[in-house]
Formats: C-alpha cells, structure tokens, sequence
C-alpha cells in the first residue's frame, strides 16, 4: 500500500458525469477520489515559490488526487473547480469565512458561506462525449468544439504571458482561447483554417457561440444569494489562497 493511501479518502462526483472524458479514462464513471488535506498539503499552500509562480492550488490538488493517473490538470475546468471545493471541505469543513464585496455600495464586508450549498450544473443529458457543434447565426458556419482541460488552460495563460513579454498592446486572450476550444470549421480541423477564422470572427457570431460554450460547460457553482443590509443579493464566492488557508 501506498504511502498516500494510508490517509482517510472520499470518492466525490464530478459536474460533468465523467460523459466527456474518453472511455478508458479512469474519470469516465464520474467521480474522484482524494484524500484528507494533511500537514504535507499545508506545507505546499505556505510555499512563496510555488504562490509567486501561481501553482501552489494545482500542486496541492495534484498531492490529494488519489485516483490512478489522474492529475489536476487533467480535469476539464469545471470538475477542477469542483474538486477544489470538494478538498476545502475535507480539509477545513465547508464554512468559508471571507471577505465579498457589497454590490449596491462597493464596500468590503465579511460573510461566512456555506460549501455545502455550492450546486452543480450539469452537462445536457444528451451529451455523451467531449465534441459540440453549433451553426452561426450570421456566417452560417458549422462549428465544433471541446471544453478544455487545466493542461489547456495552463497553456493558454503562457501563450499570454509570452504576449505580454513581447509587449503586445492588446492582449488577445478571447481569440487565443477560441483558438484552443474550436476543433473544426465547416468540417475543416486544420490549425491554420481556425486561427485564420478565429481571426475574423464577427461580433455577433462570437457571442453566440460563447453563449454556446458556456451553456453545456458543467461546473460547481460559486455564487450564492445572502442577505446585506436586509437585502438579498448575489455574490461570487472569491477563491484565493486562503480558501485553502483559513485563519486559524
């Protein structure tokens, strides 16, 4: 026996069901298994290296994976979130102490929330794998596309940090994610095909298809209705290093 399997584990669900992740994935039947947050993991968060270069929540995700070739990064972006959620809870128990802002006056105020109560939204029940299409309202184009996985998005973020080095005046962080989301156009998945039209990608047909994207997206949701001032307002729940890192 490993020496990660002598700790307390849960096997929690994932968002997406595990339907569009390929069918020898060991994610495919919708769960995950972590361990309980240990001293280890604590000396991971306290890491100023590893907070600096901003990989301190993937190492420590990567560390309570138990599951057999599962890493962080391999999980699309919702069932990451929702495994970051789900190890906060092992952890620290799910009261979230933090700061939120007040949306009506913008001032700072301090809230416990509640993980518990974070609900998952779910992929369509048709949808089975990792592959969607949508035709353009105003192009007509017939489109594909796929969520990204963490190893997706940690690309994404050095292809911008590499255009921020160069000094580019407008960070394309839109077209460069669209260029790692669309699979084809009209049929053709050539590379060169979908930068060019990504590219050119009318206004109208760009919101439609984020609309798209973030429609059939499945995450666990961190927004939450509570009351200020005796009005019932919607916040984000903010995730920093100290959602990992409560004051003790």
């Amino acid at each position: 026996m490993s020496e990660e399997q002598k700790f307390p584990s849960e096997v929690v669900d994932l968002p997406s069901g595990g339907k569009l992740y390929s069918e020898d994935s060991p994610l495919r039947d919708g769960k995950i298994e972590l361990k309980y947050m240990t001293a280890k993991e604590e000396d991971i968060l306290t890491s100023q290296n590893l907070i600096q270069k901003g990989l301190v929540i993937d190492k420590v995700i990567d560390s309570l994976i138990l599951t057999k070739g599962v890493k962080g990064d391999d999980l699309l972006l919702g069932d990451k979130n929702a495994v970051m959620v789900a190890a906060r809870i092992l952890a620290y128990g799910p009261e979230y102490a933090c700061q939120v802002t007040d949306p009506n006056t913008g001032k700072a105020i301090e809230y416990t929330f509640n993980l518990a109560d974070c609900p998952f939204k779910k992929i369509p029940d048709n949808v089975t794998e990792n592959n969607f299409e949508v035709t353009l309202p105003v192009s007509k184009k017939k489109i594909t596309f796929k969520l990204l996985t963490g190893k997706e998005e940690t690309a994404i973020i050095e292809e911008l940090k590499s255009s921020k080095k160069v000094g580019t005046e407008v960070v394309p962080e839109l077209t460069t994610r669209l260029r790692y989301t669309i699979t084809s156009v009209d049929g053709d998945d050539s590379q060169n095909t979908i930068n060019s039209f990504v590219l050119n990608l009318l206004a109208r047909d760009s919101m439609h298809l984020r609309k798209k994207i973030k429609e059939v997206s499945p995450d666990i949701q961190l927004e939450q209705e509570i009351l200020i001032g005796g009005e019932t307002v919607k916040v984000d729940i903010p995730m920093t290093v100290s959602f990992f890192w409560p004051d003790s």
